[in-house]
């Protein structure tokens, strides 16, 4: 996602958190729903061997869609300034090339065909009493999820995870992108536990540079499923404004990564 999208995506969220406010102050008293899963995974099997990639409209019917998913929206179009060209992500340095694309939800290197697909959670409403600018953050504790599939003929779905997990070593002191024009920059860069449900898989946390000096958590998780690479990139939208940590939405992924076969 570029700097752009992440506020226009924060200012999206806080126009509903304040008519979540205002339904929450008027009295409403409706049950919170939805609970999120646990992030981290063990890591994954050992690589299976390459599979033909998949054809783009194999690729959109291995797509999330609403029926996937439990709560939150999925979005099956996504916008244009979420929809990033390759050729629209620098980096300052070319060893973390593969971080910047992964977060702005570009595909790496070369694939066969690619998909993407959006999704946003559901605010939880405040329980009655609490204060009004707890009630804004609350409802603001929301993740958006930028999911990009790709499918590649031979090796090449592997090299995409080694590709980005080298990356990851390589870059941890931080870097600067340039996405769609604009600059943001990431202070540091560091791996976590590895998702579980494909043959091998990747996850990479970067400290982004967020407005008013916060130092803003950005995940991504990586997931390659035969020739097939998922990526997911989950931004908090109150994080983006405290720097406040969050789970990424596990079951989402899940819930895509199973589509794939």
């Amino acid at each position: 996602m570029s700097a752009t999208a992440v506020r226009r995506s924060v200012l999206a969220a806080s126009a509903a958190a304040l008519a979540l406010l205002a339904t929450a102050c008027g009295g409403s008293g409706d049950a919170d729903k939805g609970a999120e899963g646990k992030g981290d995974g063990a890591p994954a099997a050992a690589s299976a061997p390459a599979l033909k990639a998949l054809t783009a409209a194999e690729l959109e019917k291995a797509g999330l869609a609403q029926s996937d998913v439990k709560t939150g929206k999925v979005t099956t179009k996504v916008p244009g300034g979420d929809d990033i060209a390759a050729d629209k992500v620098t980096t300052d340095d070319a060893a973390c090339l593969p971080l910047a694309r992964a977060q702005a939800g570009v595909a790496q290197g070369e694939p066969a065909s690619t998909a993407k697909r959006s999704w946003l959670g559901t605010p939880k409403k405040p329980a009655p009493g609490t204060k009004p600018e707890d009630m804004l953050m609350a409802a603001l504790d929301v993740n958006k999820t930028l999911i990009g599939l790709a499918s590649y003929d031979g090796g090449a779905a592997e090299d995409a995870l080694k590709g980005l997990t080298t990356a990851a070593q390589k870059c941890a002191g931080g870097f600067t992108a340039t996405v769609a024009g604009e600059k943001t920059r990431f202070l540091k860069v560091a791996t976590a536990a590895a998702p579980q449900g494909g043959d091998e898989g990747v996850a990479v946390n970067l400290t982004m540079a967020a407005d008013e000096g916060v130092k803003a958590p950005v995940k991504v998780v990586v997931v390659r499923k035969g020739a097939t690479v998922a990526t997911f990139s989950t931004i908090n939208m109150a994080a983006m404004a405290s720097g406040k940590d969050y789970e990424v939405p596990a079951d989402v992924i899940a819930a895509q990564v199973a589509k794939l076969g």
